[in-house]
């Protein structure tokens, strides 16, 4: 970090004040972060973005009084661009991955190695959506069933706005493919492949990749991993 950029400003809410500690301790130790608050419930959790101008959230999703999904929600729908990374205990957290459809931008284990972490707040800081393949095909077998209209949106006015390629990325996107892979899918280098998901992203108004995934099968590009798809 040079000597005139401002450190990602981090604020974590546990109601384990152990856990805190111990995320704490991790992050002060990277000259590019600063944890600046901490909260040990979902309200103030949300009273801190508002406050201390918060970068980036970690949030535990169960917490007493104000859980992490409705404290997600209000930070997604202010003003101040905060990105929420939901922790959890188990991968398989239904909280969580209620959580990320709620706004938040990353999902992480709260085992995960301390570099996996430093690596996604710095990811989702970037505009990045910190989320493997495998927690996003496992978020949308969770929640693509109940999606309103699910496969009978096909030609919304966002999606018209997209030209073939777009689309094209898009729906590698949602099927959980990092921009190499998408890359290396269509024969194109990774600052195209970057560019086109600028593109897709700023089109359809989403906030990150996580949110392109939801868009995706909301329209009905994808069939839900957890379903046959139909036959060409």
């Amino acid at each position: 970090m040079s000597a005139t950029e401002a450190p990602i400003r981090i604020a974590i809410a546990d109601d384990q004040s152990l856990v805190r500690a111990g995320l704490r301790m991790v992050l002060d130790a990277e000259p590019d972060l600063a944890v600046v608050g901490e909260a040990s419930d979902g309200s103030e959790a949300v009273a801190l973005v508002d406050a201390l101008e918060i970068d980036v959230m970690l949030m535990d999703v169960r917490m007493p009084g104000v859980d992490g999904i409705t404290a997600t929600e209000a930070i997604a729908a202010g003003r101040r661009p905060t990105r929420v990374i939901v922790l959890t205990t188990f991968d398989l957290d239904e909280y969580a991955f209620a959580a990320i459809r709620a706004g938040a931008s990353g999902f992480l284990l709260k085992d995960s190695r301390p570099a996996e972490l430093v690596g996604a707040i710095r990811t989702v800081h970037a505009g990045e959506a910190a989320l493997a393949p495998r927690v996003t095909r496992r978020m949308i077998e969770l929640f693509a069933g109940d999606l309103p209209n699910h496969g009978g949106r096909r030609d919304s006015p966002e999606l018209a706005t997209l030209t073939p390629r777009e689309r094209e990325i898009l729906v590698a996107i949602a099927e959980g493919r990092s921009n190499p892979e998408i890359a290396e899918q269509f024969f194109l280098s990774e600052s195209t492949v970057k560019t086109h998901v600028g593109r897709v992203l700023q089109k359809l108004g989403a906030r990150d990749r996580v949110q392109l995934v939801i868009f995706a099968y909301e329209q009905g590009l994808l069939t839900a991993p957890d379903r046959p798809a139909s036959s060409q």
